[in-house]
């Protein structure tokens, strides 16, 4: 059992590190807003974020966070 949880340690500890980069890597929300009050935001960018680098960080973001509280309530069991 000591091995396992030492894995899903190493485990836990990669997807911190992989959380906290693709936080680090999206745009601040106060560059989209200023898009949005301008009517920007219905150009092409705007209707189509989920195919855009953006849209794939959130997405990314989301799947990690789930991973980093399932890994979290895991870890603290008693095994």
């Amino acid at each position: 059992m000591e091995v396992l949880r030492g894995i899903v340690t190493v485990l836990y500890v990669l997807l911190c590190i992989a959380l906290i980069v693709v936080v680090l890597m999206q745009e601040g929300k106060s560059a989209g807003l200023s898009g949005a009050i301008n009517g920007v935001a219905d150009t092409y960018w705007g209707k189509n974020k989920g195919r855009s680098m953006e849209g794939t960080l959130e997405k990314i973001t989301k799947a990690l966070a789930a991973l980093f509280i399932i890994l979290s309530i895991i870890l603290t069991m008693n095994w």
